[in-house]
Formats: structure tokens, sequence, C-alpha cells
């Protein structure tokens, strides 16, 4: 086995020196270096017509979310349906001639939002329909909650007849779902029954009920939902409404323990997580329909299938740089080989965050020197290291960042090949690539920045402006030679590989094509993940929040960037920090906005996308 670069007592005594030696930047700087030094340039008159108009939409959709709280109920579905339905009759009937360059890119925006708006609420539809059966309850405890909601008066008496009629439906859909897997594993070879006895013994069983692993997943998740519309309805009343508890207390109790046998049984019986596991890796694909409507959204003319190709000659790129940077460290063709002596390369435990500081600090340097972007004061000094538990490892197991910096490395809690694994993914080259990317330039920079220009364009918020620019970066890095051994090539190669594979992988798994095993396969096969590291990659992908383009606008918001970068920057029409400085100052938007915005493009009323930024 290779030796990882360990610290010896001398040199951890050393950096303990140095460390007091030498204060960090924002210990060193005067507070007012804070304060902009030419306050006037910032009187400036909002870029946008629509700003508060849109900073309107937001806040009133917010209002609503918050009220008709129960997610997927029939009233929260219709009534947020009705809101965007009226925000886009009224944007259809504004002026639009009249407005600037800017104006046009928010209308073009909030009226891209409002379609994608309505087609998820389709989906929810679509998706509540479909685990109906499972839980055939779930309007009534809406409903409940609703009523509440809307201020319309509890009778007692009637609450607990309907929590009781709930818990009745509840256990026959049980029994129902229980009778469907109990079908499944009947013996094909027993005789059958006469007709009349067959049909004697069908109306004392309970109707059979058969749903797939990914909507018992589903609806294991809604009906942990519903509980807590529950129990905020029934706290209300109780306590203050002298016959509430009095009617209700047996009968809800009675419901509150088949919620959470039902749930159990759900989870454990049919979607297969066992007491003590992790939670198995199941998703929801959004099929082909459902990945069109996230590339309109993004605004992105290529279909899924173009976005796999583009992946595919990228990887070739990376592949031929793998095998240059082997043969440079002496393996030849073997990039695997090579990469497993960077794997060992780690500091050791408890030293990361010094390394992560003189990374930070290394790179902060590195595009201040050159000029490539305005560094802020606040921004290079105000963020702060966090260390990531070993839960939250399962599931990231490298950097986060954003605000501040959040860092994977091992715990002494960890099993011993958890360890070695946390070490190896998160050695010296691989950080040296990765802390950029979430610091300055990468995303604590976006951070600063969003929260500072052009706020009103969160609403429209998109991973191929917060990961592509991240990412963006790391091309820029690597071809302004920032990478300074084969080794450190290899880091920042590990990466971009695994950007290209993550456009694949989650592809393939929306499209119906892919199980999350082959995604994590593929990331241990193809880019040279840890077996853990993939695994957490694939459970963050399609067991989180995340959105089924969040994957693809790493390498795509990138190369859109790049593109751009060709257009504006090579011909001398911009400078690499008016680029830059541009790109942030827009605010987050799909990456032909950011187009638009930087060229003070008018777009048509009717504009469509359109740009083949990968030809």
């Amino acid at each position: 086995m290779l030796s990882p670069r360990l610290l010896s007592p001398l040199l951890v005594l050393s950096v303990a020196v140095a460390l007091a030696a030498a204060p960090s930047p924002a210990a060193l700087r005067a507070t007012s270096d804070y304060v902009p030094p030419e306050l006037a340039q910032m009187m400036k008159p909002a870029s946008s017509e629509l700003r508060e108009l849109v900073e309107r939409f937001t806040t009133d959709r917010n209002e609503l979310e918050r009220f008709y709280s129960v997610k997927t109920s029939a009233l929260h579905l219709r009534r947020m349906r009705e809101f965007y339905q009226a925000w886009q009759q009224r944007l259809g009937q504004m002026a639009y001639d009249s407005l600037g360059a800017e104006g046009r890119i928010d209308h073009t925006l909030l009226r891209t939002h409002l379609v994608y708006e309505l087609r998820l609420l389709d989906r929810e539809e679509a998706r509540t329909r479909e685990i109906a059966p499972v839980l055939p309850f779930a309007e009534e405890i809406a409903q409940l909650q609703e009523s509440r909601r809307l201020m319309q008066p509890v009778d007692p008496k009637v609450a607990a007849a309907t929590l009781e009629q709930i818990r009745k439906e509840l256990e026959k859909a049980r029994a129902g779902l229980e009778a469907g897997l109990k079908a499944d594993k009947a013996d094909a070879t027993k005789p059958e029954a006469s007709t009349d006895a067959a049909k004697a013994m069908a109306e004392t069983k309970p109707a059979l009920i058969t749903v797939t692993r990914i909507a018992a997943y589903r609806a294991a998740n809604r009906l942990t939902e519903l509980r807590k519309s529950l129990d905020d309805w029934s706290k209300f009343y109780s306590g203050y409404d002298p016959l509430f508890n009095w009617w209700t207390r047996a009968p809800a109790k009675a419901l509150n323990d088949g919620l959470d046998g039902y749930g159990k049984f759900l989870r454990e019986k049919i979607v297969g997580v066992e007491a003590g596991m992790d939670e198995p890796i199941i998703g929801d694909p959004v099929g082909r329909d459902g990945l069109k409507a996230e590339l309109e959204h993004e605004m992105i003319a290529y279909t899924p299938e173009q976005l796999i190709d583009i992946a595919n000659r990228e990887f070739a790129w990376c592949d031929t740089e793998w095998k240059r940077a082997a043969k440079e460290m002496g393996y030849g063709d073997d990039w695997k080989a090579a990469l497993e002596k960077v794997k060992h390369d780690y500091v050791e435990p408890g030293r990361q965050p010094d390394l992560v500081r003189d990374l930070a600090l290394e790179a902060i340097k590195f595009v201040t020197d050159r000029n490539l972007v305005t560094v802020p004061p606040l921004a290079a000094d105000l963020w702060q290291q966090k260390m990531m538990s070993p839960a939250a490892q399962k599931v990231n197991p490298f950097f986060l960042g954003g605000d501040d910096i959040i860092i994977a490395y091992p715990t002494d809690t960890m099993e011993q090949d958890e360890k070695l694994q946390s070490l190896r993914a998160n050695n010296v080259h691989f950080a040296r690539a990765t802390v950029f990317h979430e610091l300055v330039p990468g995303h604590h920079l976006q951070w600063y920045s969003l929260a500072r220009s052009n706020q009103h364009r969160q609403l429209f918020m998109t991973p191929f402006w917060v990961e592509g620019w991240a990412l963006w970066w790391e091309f820029q890095m690597w071809d302004l030679k920032f990478p300074r051994s084969p080794e450190d090539r290899i880091g920042m190669l590990f990466w971009r590989t695994h950007r290209c594979a993550r456009i694949i992988f989650s592809l393939n798994f929306h499209l119906g094509k892919w199980t999350p095993q082959q995604c994590i396969d593929f990331l241990v096969d193809r880019v040279g993940h840890e077996r853990a590291s993939a695994t957490g990659e694939v459970r963050r992908s399609f067991n989180g929040d995340y959105s089924p383009l969040y994957q693809v606008g790493y390498m795509m918001g990138a190369l859109q960037l790049r593109e751009l970068h060709q257009e504006l920057v090579t011909p001398g029409k911009m400078t690499d920090r008016q680029f830059h400085d541009g790109i942030m100052q827009g605010g987050s938007m799909p990456i032909e906005m950011v187009r638009a915005h930087l060229e003070q493009t008018k777009l048509p009323r009717d504009f469509v996308p359109s740009w083949r930024f990968a030809e």
C-alpha cells in the first residue's frame, strides 16, 4: 500500500507556530475596507422595470404556499393553478415593446417560470392519482387541516367520526396491499376452486392492491406529510376546546398508531427499507415528457439524447488527458493506477481544515493577481469552515460550499473502511480542485453576489448558473495552468470526468433506462469513484430534493459559459473581469438569459430558446 502524506509531529508543531504567527486575512484587514470605496457608483435606478413585479409574484406565491400548506391536496393544487393562470393572463396583457433589455429578460423569465409551475402541478396531480389507492384517505386528512386554516368551526363529535372513518379506510388499504403481496407469492400450481367457491372467497377478501416500489416510496413520504398535518390540526384544538379531547382522544390515538404502522409497512415490506440500514436508493424518474419540461424551463435547446452525446464527447477529451497525466507519472495508459496513487496522497486526520485554508487563499490570490474577477474583501475574508457529520457524508461524500465550506473527512465514530474511503475520496489533489469550486471564485462568491445584485432573480435559480459557474472556473483554472503537476491534473480530471458521468447516469435514470445500481457501478468503473462515494452521489441525486436536471447543470452550464466567453472575451469585446463581474451582477437565471444580459439584447416577446452552444 502506498503511504499517505502524514504530517510528522515536528511538521504539526511547525504548522501550529505558523498559524499563531499568521492570522487569517479577516483578522488583519481594517473593518473600513468592507465598505465600498465609491458609494456614488451604487446610486443607480433598478436595472429592470419588472423587478418589483417579480418580487411581488414571489412574495404572494410564498404566502399562498404557506397558507395552503397540505401539498398536493385538491385545494392546494386548485388554488396554485388559479394563481399561476391569473399571472399568465395579466403578464400577457402588459405592454412589452416599451421594456428595456433587462425588463424583457425578466418578462421572459417569469413567462417561462409560470409555464413550468403549471407543468409541475400536472405532474403532481398525475402522481397523486397513481398513489390514490394506497392513500384513499389523504384528502380527508387534508380537509381537516384546510378547514381549520379557513377558520371554519369544528364539531368535535363529527371530527371523531371522521378520524374513525379514516382509520377504517387505512386498514382497508393496508389489507388490500397485504393481499396483493400474498397473491404475488401464491403457489401457481394450487388447484383452482369452483366458480361458486371462488366467488364466495372473493367476497370475504379485501380487494387486491398492487403498487410499484417507486409509488410506495412516494406514498410513504406523503404519509409523513399527512401525519404532520394531522398533528398540527389536533394541537390547535387540544386543551382549548373542552369537548375536542373528550371526543377525539381515543380515535386520534388509534389513527396515529395506524398511520405510523402503515408507514412502517410501506417502507419495510414494499420499498425495502430495513431497520437500522441505510435508506435504499429509489428515486422517482420523470420520464421523457418530464425531461422535456425541465429542459424548456432551463432554456436548453437539446434533447436528452443529444446531451448524452455531448457528455460522451467531453468524456473523450478527459480520457485523452487522463492517459497523458498517467504517462507523465510513469503509469503508461493505466489511468486507474495513477488515480490510485493520487488517492493515497491525503493529510493526517484532523489537518484537513489547514489544507482547506491554504488552498482557499491560494485560489483567491490566483484569480485576483490575474484580474479575472472582482473579489470584494468581505467575500475573500468572511467564510467559515464546518465539519460534515458521518451521516451527512453518506449523502454528500465530498465538500459542500456556499456561505461557508463544509468539509467531509473521517471522524472517530466511522467504521475503519469508511474512514479509509473518506480519506482517499478527499485527498490533497481532489481537494485542490474542490476548494475553489466551493469558495472563491466559486459558490461563496456567487452567494455573496446573490445577496447584493438583482436579488429578485433568485426566483429563477438554476443549477446551470449555480453549478455551471463553479465548473466553468475549473475549466478556466485548467487553461491558466493552475494545476502544478500531473497529480494535480488528475485531481481536476476526476471532477471533470465526474460531471460528464453525471449527465449520462442521471438522464438514463430519468429516461427509465438505468437503475440506481447501474448508476453506482458506472461511477466506480468509468470515473474511479470509491464505492461509498459513488453510492452517496447517486443517493443525493435521486433521494433528495434535487431537480431532474441538477446533475446535468454542471457540465452544460459550464459549456454555455465557455461558448459565451468565446463570443465576448476572445474577440476583445469584454475583459475577463468584465465578463465574470457581469455574470455575477446579473443574478441567477438560465445561461441563455445571462447571454442576453451581457449583450443587452432586446428579446422579442415570443422568444424561444435556440442557442446551440455545444456545436
